[in-house]
């Protein structure tokens, strides 16, 4: 997705286009993989003076509602990525080493008995581990 698809979609969503907001767009369109919170506040801050921690929470939490970004937990904490566009509903496998996910084809809820007394609103599912080249470097480090 370029800058100016991901700054249109802000735009159709009522969000107000700041400068801030556009570098943002620009992070997420020339970033491939996963960014932290932390990540992001630190290519921020070298454009913007002064700015705080928890406005690049709020923008980022607010992009993951629109669906221009989806937030994925790690077990080192929350990370942020462009949401996947052109694709049916599905999930993921995440490379823990380089970020490269791979789609899963199928949804796991379809095999999944719910009870009739709970109603599912979302979900996720994602499954972690590491991709051929990532297993290839850590084998010959060993």
């Amino acid at each position: 997705m370029q800058t100016d698809e991901i700054i249109r979609m802000m735009s159709a969503q009522g969000l107000r286009i700041t400068d801030q907001r556009k570098t943002l767009a620009k992070l997420f369109a020339d970033t491939p993989g996963y960014q932290s919170p932390k990540d992001v506040y630190d290519y921020m801050g070298r454009s913007y003076a002064g700015l705080s921690f928890d406005t690049v929470y709020r923008n980022l939490r607010v992009l993951d509602e629109l669906g221009v970004l989806e937030q994925v937990v790690f077990e080192d904490g929350v990370k942020f990525k462009l949401h996947c566009r052109g694709h049916d509903h599905h999930h993921h496998m995440i490379c823990l080493q380089c970020g490269k996910t791979y789609p899963i084809s199928y949804c796991p809820m379809d095999q999944t008995e719910v009870p009739d007394d709970f109603k599912v609103v979302k979900h996720k599912f994602e499954v972690f581990g590491y991709c051929k080249a990532c297993s290839l470097e850590e084998e010959s480090r060993a």
